[in-house]
Formats: structure tokens, C-alpha cells, sequence
């Protein structure tokens, strides 16, 4: 099968140092079972750049262009980690995305486009490898009715419709390092191609071994 796992920031130094070994484990223990596509987030490291460089008046755009770069650092902590199991060159547009997944191999790799969040370049390369799955491990368990944080009433849902995401996610702020779960532009290319995608809880690399495996986890996104 092949997937594309989005592995958010919390995964990689700065927050969860660990993490990365267990996914590093966990990905080469599907070699031979799923063909995998990572895409890394920025996190915590990303958010502090960026926050450093709002400070002094850098535009926006390039806010954005200091997450990727963060971003394709934490993919090479999973290329190196991976060793012969991974490509060893980290994709920077969708020509080489295309020419490294052809390979064979695991490949990782970060953000592309300024404007764009992980969650969107995760979902681009879903639809350019013709992804039989996208799964969003993320450090919540799944999509809520309202913020848990903030709600006690908030439900977690098994199942929710891409449309009805956005209605959710629709206050959530746009801008370089706040993205949250997916953003406009993920959800509609995950309508445009009803890409299978399925939001779970990353913490435990069991839950996305679980997905792989067809089984109940998070929240899936349909596309009614």
C-alpha cells in the first residue's frame, strides 16, 4: 500500500526527542509491507525561528520559508535515521518527490511552498503519488466538535466530512506556524481527489501501525 504519513512537529527535537526513534522503528518495520511517504513538520524549533524573526519585521513569506527549512531538517533526522531504508536525498519540488518515491525506498521530506503548511504539502504529495492513504499523526486523538482544551463538552468524532471539518476548523488562525490539524488548502485537495485520510493521536506509533492496517483509529474524513 502506499501512504503518505504526515508526522507533526511534536514528533522532533525541541518536544519529544523519543518520538523520533519510535517512528524511525516503526518505519522500518513496514518496509516490505507499505510503500511511505513522511512528511515532516516544523514544530517547536520552526515556532521559535519564526517567532525570532517576526520580532524584526521579516514578511511573512519568509517566516514560511524558515519553517521549511526546519521542517526538511527534522525529514533529514528521519533520512539519517532510516539509513538504507530511506532515500537519501530530501525532495524540495514535486518532480523529485515523483523521481525519489520511484525508488522504492522510504522517502522524507519537509515543507515546499511558502503559504503552504506540511498538512497541505502532505496531501499534494498524496494526490501525486496516488496514495491509497494519508494519515495525519498528529498530538491529539482525533477531530473534536470544539477545542477540548477549551470545551468539556467537546466529542471526539469516528468519522467527519471534509466539509464539515472546515466549518470546525474555520477559526483557526492562517499564518506561518499556526496551523492546526489541516488547513483550506489540505482540505480541498483531500476533497478534489477523495484522498482516504484518517487524523489520529501520533504519540503512539502503534495507532498509525493500526491505520496501516485498515484498522479504527482517530477520526477518518469522508467526502460526501
Amino acid at each position: 500500500m502506499k501512504a503518505v504519513v504526515k508526522v507533526g512537529g511534536f514528533a522532533f527535537p525541541g518536544r519529544g526527542e523519543d518520538l523520533v526513534s519510535d517512528y524511525v522503528k516503526m518505519f522500518r518495520e513496514r518496509v516490505g509491507e507499505d510503500h511511505i511517504l513522511v512528511v515532516a513538520g516544523g514544530g517547536e524549533i520552526a515556532r521559535l525561528y519564526i517567532k525570532a524573526a517576526r520580532k524584526m519585521g521579516v514578511p511573512e513569506s519568509l517566516c514560511d520559508h524558515i519553517g521549511i527549512l526546519v521542517s526538511r531538517l527534522n525529514a533529514r533526522l528521519l533520512v539519517d535515521g532510516l539509513s538504507e531504508y530511506a532515500f537519501p536525498e530530501i525532495p524540495v519540488n514535486i518532480d523529485e518527490l515523483k523521481h525519489y518515491f520511484s525508488s522504492g525506498k522510504i522517502v522524507a521530506m519537509g515543507g515546499l511552498t511558502p503559504g503552504h503548511s506540511t498538512n497541505a504539502v502532505a496531501a499534494i504529495a498524496a494526490e501525486t503519488i496516488d496514495a491509497d492513504l494519508f494519515i495525519n499523526a498528529t498530538d491529539v486523538e482525533g477531530v473534536y466538535t470544539s477545542d477540548p482544551s477549551k470545551d468539556k463538552t467537546a466529542q471526539k468524532l469516528d468519522e467527519v466530512s471534509v466539509g464539515r471539518l472546515g466549518e470546525i476548523l474555520s477559526k483557526v488562525e492562517i499564518s506561518a506556524g499556526a496551523y492546526e490539524l489541516m488547513d483550506p488548502l489540505a482540505l480541498r485537495i483531500i476533497q478534489r481527489s477523495e484522498i482516504p485520510t484518517v487524523i489520529l493521536d501520533g504519540r503512539s506509533t502503534s495507532n498509525v501501525v493500526k491505520a496501516l492496517q485498515g484498522g479504527k483509529v482517530g477520526t477518518r474524513l469522508t467526502h460526501g
